[in-house]
């Protein structure tokens, strides 16, 4: 019964992701949920709690506790009276009780700390900087099913008109209108079609099954909910870069994380110089010894003879570096070229992401003049297009001719829906840079 729900549990979770349509936001929700770098990140913040948890331990002291048992056969000494004993067979028990205490080890310990703490704070902003270019990857892939979606839809609009057109023409080839040849024609360019409309169809479930591998979800019945996007529009442009870049210094995530890489480097540098400092360490034992020979003059409980035999001691001592073959010199010497590398690191996160803001600005700029002219374009194709529908159905041009003019309209619809998609992505990719939400 058990494995038949859960059989049941599954079928009713595979047919409610083919059932539903998925918005942008349940994409974007679904793939920052299960997406295995997330959830790499996740596991790794996880560690740095443990090691946070681990470098406070170092300030504690640590407590070990022995207990041992010692035959020993021939001349030795005793362990309890530490006199020579000649050809017997010695037993002895002791146990022991150890603390130990680091006082000072050149603030070793405390930097351990702050790195562990600043491991955490770094690893948080890698993850949202994961969680950032997912989202985008999933707005692009979204926004990708959509521009096949119409151009799907363009390409079945023409292939019913070339079928209404093909119909036309064989009534008119029929009543003698119109020369056979224009039947023809008409059949070639509606097989032309049929194939356009097979290459948008596969385009579209292409784009489908990729957003569907982004997201983790069976491809079967997968499908999107189709945004309404507006009419682009010169309100969606920046008219000025800087503050995209000045913004973006001062909140992207892979700024911030070069910024904390440095302090980290820093970390580092005051760690190695810990090995010139002296260390004072504290130790306390406790503990107790029995043995038993034959010779022994004066023998007592087990017990008792270990209560006799406890004792306390103390040690407190203080370890001064004089020579350490070059080990610390050289130590604080590359963590300090380490630290030089990582401001530069620091630079070209900076260099990079302006770079990339730059393109992208003067892309959208570009991507809206050329949306401009695709809709200037589009218009003129379809007057001319409708123009030379009616001169073909009096006779004046040819079905080449129409044909052409039809060839035309069809390329300004394509073109449009490709501006048109290319320009909002693009304005997206400036509000990624600025920290705006991607998703309505």
């Amino acid at each position: 019964m058990k494995h038949i729900c859960t059989v049941l549990f599954l079928i009713g979770t595979l047919s409610s992701f083919a059932q539903k349509k998925w918005t942008l936001k349940e994409c974007v929700d679904h793939a920052l949920e299960h997406n295995i770098s997330v959830k790499q990140s996740q596991n790794n913040l996880l560690v740095n709690a443990q090691d946070i948890i681990a470098a406070k331990g170092q300030f504690l002291p640590s407590v070990s506790g022995s207990l041992g048992e010692r035959m020993s056969i021939g001349s030795g000494f005793d362990p309890v009276s530490n006199q020579r004993i000649n050809n017997q067979t010695t037993h002895s028990f002791n146990y022991n009780l150890g603390l130990n205490q680091n006082v000072f080890n050149g603030f070793r310990t405390l930097n351990l700390y702050k790195q562990s703490l600043l491991n955490l704070e770094i690893n948080n902003l890698e993850l949202a900087r994961i969680k950032d270019n997912i989202s985008l990857n999933v707005v692009n892939g979204y926004l990708n099913v959509l521009f096949n979606i119409e151009n799907l839809e363009t390409a079945k609009n023409q292939f019913n008109f070339s079928q209404q057109q093909l119909n036309q023409v064989k009534n008119l080839v029929d009543a003698g209108v119109q020369p056979k040849a224009n039947l023809y024609t008409s059949e070639a360019t509606l097989s032309r079609d049929e194939q356009q409309l097979t290459i948008a169809e596969n385009n579209y479930n292409l784009s489908l099954l990729s957003l569907s591998q982004l997201l983790q979800v069976p491809f079967d019945g997968f499908k999107v909910e189709v945004i309404d996007l507006a009419t682009p529009s010169e309100t969606l442009l920046y008219k000025n870069v800087t503050p995209i870049i000045s913004y973006a210094f001062n909140n992207r995530n892979e700024i911030v994380i070069a910024e904390k890489n440095i302090e980290n480097a820093e970390l580092n540098t005051e760690i190695s110089k810990s090995g010139y400092l002296p260390s004072l360490s504290f130790n306390y034992g406790f503990g107790s010894v029995w043995s038993e020979s034959k010779n022994d003059f004066f023998k007592q409980p087990f017990f008792r003879e270990l209560d006799v035999n406890k004792g306390h001691n103390f040690n407190l001592s203080v370890n001064i570096p004089i020579f350490s073959r070059f080990q610390n010199k050289t130590a604080v010497a590359k963590s300090r070229i380490q630290e030089n590398n990582i401001k530069l690191n620091l630079e070209q996160a900076k260099l990079d992401l302006e770079s990339n803001i730059q393109r992208a600005f003067t892309d959208a700029q570009a991507a809206f003049k050329a949306y401009n002219a695709a809709k200037k374009s589009l218009a003129s194709q379809d007057f001319a297009f409708n123009s030379a529908k009616e001169r073909y159905t009096i006779g004046n041009i040819t079905a080449f001719d129409l044909e052409q003019a039809r060839v035309q309209f069809i390329n300004a619809q394509s073109s449009l829906i490709n501006a048109k998609f290319d320009f909002i992505f693009k304005t997206k990719v400036l509000d990624f840079y600025m920290g705006k939400p991607l998703t309505p």
